[in-house]
């Protein structure tokens, strides 16, 4: 969730009105493995879950644009993370009101990583009310350059673990309806906010 959080923070709500912003997507660096990019985090009977999206291994993977990396479809991982999430979320407030718009882009089986996870984006940000214009990189952008503004292409990263919600004071709890068991996790997929919170996911994330 830290970077849908990053992304509100351009947005503005001002006496009823809500000023939209743009954010810039990475399209011309090459894969980049065990990162964000395939994979999110749930909250499930179990506790934390995680959910992995396969991708095509090809000759040299790691250096392949991420607009050209394939999804794997010769595995039925659809159909499992469509059962997952179901079992998670079936008793959150809104997941009937967003299951099956949700569930029928994983059933479209787009073709690339990249694809998918626009479309995903694109669901998230029209449920929340976050009306953020995704701009695609044409060329590669060095880090730290500062030409698109701040740089969280490596903050946000499940191997490192980053202060973007600490700093925006987003730390906050929301009802999750495993909480009662395990106690509120922070930081999980962006659906786990929508599912539970709806429409009112834009005021959590503004702090409203």
């Amino acid at each position: 969730m830290s970077w849908f959080a990053a992304l509100a923070q351009g947005i503005t709500l001002s006496e009823g009105r809500v000023i939209p912003c743009q954010a810039y997507l990475e399209a011309c660096e090459n894969y980049q493995k065990q990162s964000w990019r395939n994979r999110c985090r749930i909250f499930s009977s179990q506790g934390v879950e995680n959910l992995l999206v396969p991708v095509v291994h090809e000759g040299g993977t790691h250096s392949l644009p991420i607009t050209r990396i394939r999804v794997d479809y010769s595995t039925p991982w659809v159909v499992r993370t469509q059962r997952a999430i179901t079992s998670a979320y079936r008793s959150s407030a809104f997941f009937e009101y967003y299951m099956d718009p949700f569930f029928a882009i994983l059933d479209s089986h787009p073709e690339t990583l990249w694809e998918l996870n626009l479309t995903l984006i694109r669901f998230f940000l029209d449920k929340m009310g976050l009306p953020v214009s995704l701009v695609p990189t044409e060329k590669f952008v060095l880090p730290g350059s500062g030409v698109c503004g701040r740089d969280y292409r490596e903050a946000i990263h499940p191997k490192r673990p980053n202060a973007i919600l600490a700093e925006l004071q987003l730390e906050k709890p929301y009802f999750q309806v495993f909480s009662g068991k395990y106690g509120f996790q922070s930081d999980l997929s962006v659906m786990d906010l929508l599912f539970n919170e709806g429409p009112d996911s834009i005021l959590f994330l503004k702090k409203q």
